[in-house]
């Protein structure tokens, strides 16, 4: 694998730190390519440029160093990249270039439509063979999401057949069996992978101890690639995936109840059953087609995802006053096309069209009390308030761009595209786009962007309740106003540059500004675990990113350095989620986002001996945003943090059962007990704490 900067890209290669020409060199051997594969594969790749952006690239390789291996959650894989923060698995785990959310997903070059957040990754590490994880001012093709693109290319069939079977044991009660086959006959290939996973660590504990109270998960995946190939240009495709998990909702002890109940006594706030079940599948067809200088993929999906949050009855109203068993549904189906044609060796043009067509379900049976006019409890009878809604939106998007090389040192990509939203919202946008990649000089590659943006609210979150119907009860709203969440509208500015020091060592710079109207983000607002979105009039963000990468025959090392900062004045929309007070200091001052983060920190090293190998990695963060007693809205941090894990790998080859792999993980080596969010700030939830030190042991046989 090659470091050196390129001119289409500004690439960083972070697997290159974890991969040395000896390790793993028998593995193209025992895993042939076929030719037709690759060739169509490169073309597919192709469909997607990335001139004047940075990419981060991350392999299997890469992935194999990871405390847990191909165990380890993927949102755990990302936080290995410059940009990238981490925040508790209720507020979206991860934020990039300080972003809420706003990351697309793409497999296989089609864009997945957004499941319903929540605590589960629908993402199996272990179907991924490689992840080109993409920022800066995005070209024309990418849209809609924006703060980053993670374009996986999925594991294939192979000659013949094969397979991995592992398991996966360790704290908390971590059980993680998991299988993977795949193979091929004729023209025919198949890639299957599925796991099941129970511990009782489900979500961040809302306390500083090493175990949760009430926080059982159980999840099992499961992810299908099939392919024919008509002939050697043309490949039909089928692909899906599901995702099933289940979460009992931690407690916290020592809860003081607000509510009386007739007739009933509260139980303990340490023996609440608060429970939340995730559903997420998605089915994709493909056609793609190579005619020499024309390349084309053309795909139909279909996504459900659905989330179920079910109270304690007695207790969600005896300490909060309301008890809401919520599910929400989200339906979608659409179309996808990506071409482009190499016009001469000067041009390539790229062109596509995108269609979805989604229906949003929210329905809710509120328990809820009465109030009288000073907020004292009426009647310490509840009753049930059902709010029901539905919602059909559609999105439309369509791009044209071209890939000039201009000369040897210099390329340009430069187009637009329009993007239309029909849902809570009826909106549209013209968004030019232009990147510039110049090779300063050997080893050395600068880049430059600009792109407007233009970011609908995700509809399955953006369901509007009817706050009218709790007009007088212990739901009723303090602001009793609330307006349609808008669409963001963003100018992008960014530059970077690339330079290889030598054959061991690449370093990179990258810089971006973001100005931004109607700013979108996202918080937990009341018991159900559900994210809700709201606007800010004006916003900004802005960052810098610096990151080095060392490789060497038998060890290397990355490290990622991020400091960044985004405000937000006036929210414009669901003013109902606030307090008047918080509304009435936002309207007039720029506060921080609940997840600025200031800095972030990541780096890992690796050595490898023989069949042998020991890893670490750590991640740093100056603490999110968090709101002190009497003080303003998210003016205030967190602790920082810093957690280290180790790793220790060891492979036996041709044993009876194939090749075995053994690890050992400690995750937090030392016991770090340290704070995602503390239940402040605008939008936050309850306390979470990062787990606690934990040991894994792992045995897995390829066949």
């Amino acid at each position: 694998m090659q470091r050196k900067p390129q001119l289409r890209t500004l690439p960083l290669l972070i697997a290159a730190v974890f991969y040395a020409q000896h390790v793993h060199a028998d593995d193209d051997a025992a895993i042939p390519q076929v030719d037709v594969t690759a060739h169509l594969k490169s073309a597919r790749i192709d469909l997607s440029p990335n001139v004047g952006t940075t990419v981060y690239s991350i392999d299997k390789h890469m992935i194999d160093q990871l405390g847990q291996g191909d165990n380890t959650p993927f949102n755990e894989v990302l936080l290995r990249l410059p940009g990238v923060s981490q925040d508790s698995k209720a507020s979206g785990s991860i934020h990039v270039r300080d972003d809420h959310a706003n990351v697309q997903y793409r497999v296989n070059g089609v864009q997945l439509p957004e499941s319903i957040s929540g605590f589960g990754q629908s993402i199996d590490t272990r179907f991924v063979a490689s992840t080109d994880f993409i920022t800066g001012a995005l070209p024309a093709q990418f849209g809609l999401r924006t703060a980053g693109i993670v374009d996986i290319q999925t594991k294939e069939g192979q000659p013949g057949s094969g397979g991995r079977i592992g398991i996966l044991i360790g704290s908390h009660d971590h059980v993680e069996p998991s299988a993977e086959f795949f193979g091929s006959q004729g023209a025919f290939n198949y890639y299957l992978s599925g796991s099941y996973e129970s511990n009782n660590l489900g979500i961040e504990n809302p306390l500083p101890t090493t175990g949760a109270l009430h926080d059982r998960t159980k999840q099992a995946k499961s992810f299908g690639s099939l392919s024919y190939f008509v002939d050697d240009n043309t490949r039909l495709g089928l692909m899906f995936g599901t995702y099933n998990g289940r979460f009992q909702i931690p407690n916290n002890p020592d809860q003081q109840p607000s509510y009386a109940i007739t007739g009933v006594t509260p139980p303990d706030s340490a023996q609440l059953d608060e429970r939340q079940r995730e559903l997420n599948r998605f089915l994709v067809l493909s056609l793609q087609k190579s005619l020499g200088d024309l390349n084309y993929q053309v795909s139909a999906f279909h996504q459900y995802s659905e989330l179920h949050y079910t109270p304690d009855p007695v207790g969600d109203l005896a300490y909060n006053g309301v008890a809401s068993d919520t599910l929400r549904s989200n339906s979608a189906s659409g179309l996808q096309f990506d071409a482009s044609y190499k016009l001469n060796s000067a041009h390539t043009l790229r062109t596509g069209l995108a269609y979805t067509r989604q229906t949003t379900h929210s329905n809710n049976s509120v328990g809820v009390f009465d109030l009288n006019d000073d907020g004292s409890q009426a009647s310490t009878d509840p009753r049930t308030i059902v709010d029901n809604s539905s919602k059909t939106g559609k999105l439309s998007s369509v791009y044209l761009q071209d890939e000039w090389h201009i000369g040897a040192p210099l390329t340009i990509n430069y187009g637009v595209r329009f993007d239309k939203v029909d849902a809570f919202v009826n909106e549209q946008q013209w968004s030019p786009r232009v990147n510039v990649a110049y090779q300063l000089a050997k080893g050395t590659a600068l880049h430059a962007g600009y792109s407007r943006y233009f970011t609908p609210p995700p509809q399955e979150l953006a369901a509007q309740s009817s706050i009218d119907k709790y007009a007088g009860t212990s739901n009723a709203p303090e602001v009793p106003v609330s307006d349609n969440v808008k669409s963001e509208r963003t100018h992008y500015f960014d530059v970077g540059i690339s330079h290889q020091l030598n054959d061991a060592l690449t370093l990179t710079a990258d810089a971006y500004y973001k100005k931004i109207r109607n700013m979108l983000d996202e918080g937990q607002f009341g018991q159900a675990l559900i994210l809700s979105p709201f606007n800010y009039d004006r916003g900004y963000a802005k960052g810098l990113e610096l990151s080095g990468v060392y490789s060497q025959k038998n060890w290397g090392a990355f490290l990622n350095l991020t400091t960044q900062k985004a405000e937000g004045t006036n929210i414009t929309s669901g003013q109902s989620l606030f307090g008047p007070d918080e509304l009435a200091y936002i309207a007039n001052h720029y506060i921080h986002v609940d997840h600025d983060q200031t800095v972030t920190l990541s780096g890992g090293a690796h050595y490898h001996w023989g069949d042998s190998q020991i890893s670490g990695d750590f991640l740093y963060g100056s603490g999110l945003r968090m709101t002190p007693d009497d003080g303003a809205p998210n003016s205030g941090h967190l602790p920082h943090y810093t957690t280290v894990n180790l790793a220790l790998t060891h492979t036996w080859k041709a044993t009876p059962v194939g090749t075995v792999e053994g690890r050992l993980a400690l995750i937090n080596a030392f016991d770090k007990s340290y704070l995602l969010r503390d239940g402040s700030g605008v939008g936050v939830g309850a306390p979470q704490y990062g787990e606690r030190r934990s040991l894994y042991a792992g045995l897995s046989t390829s066949f």
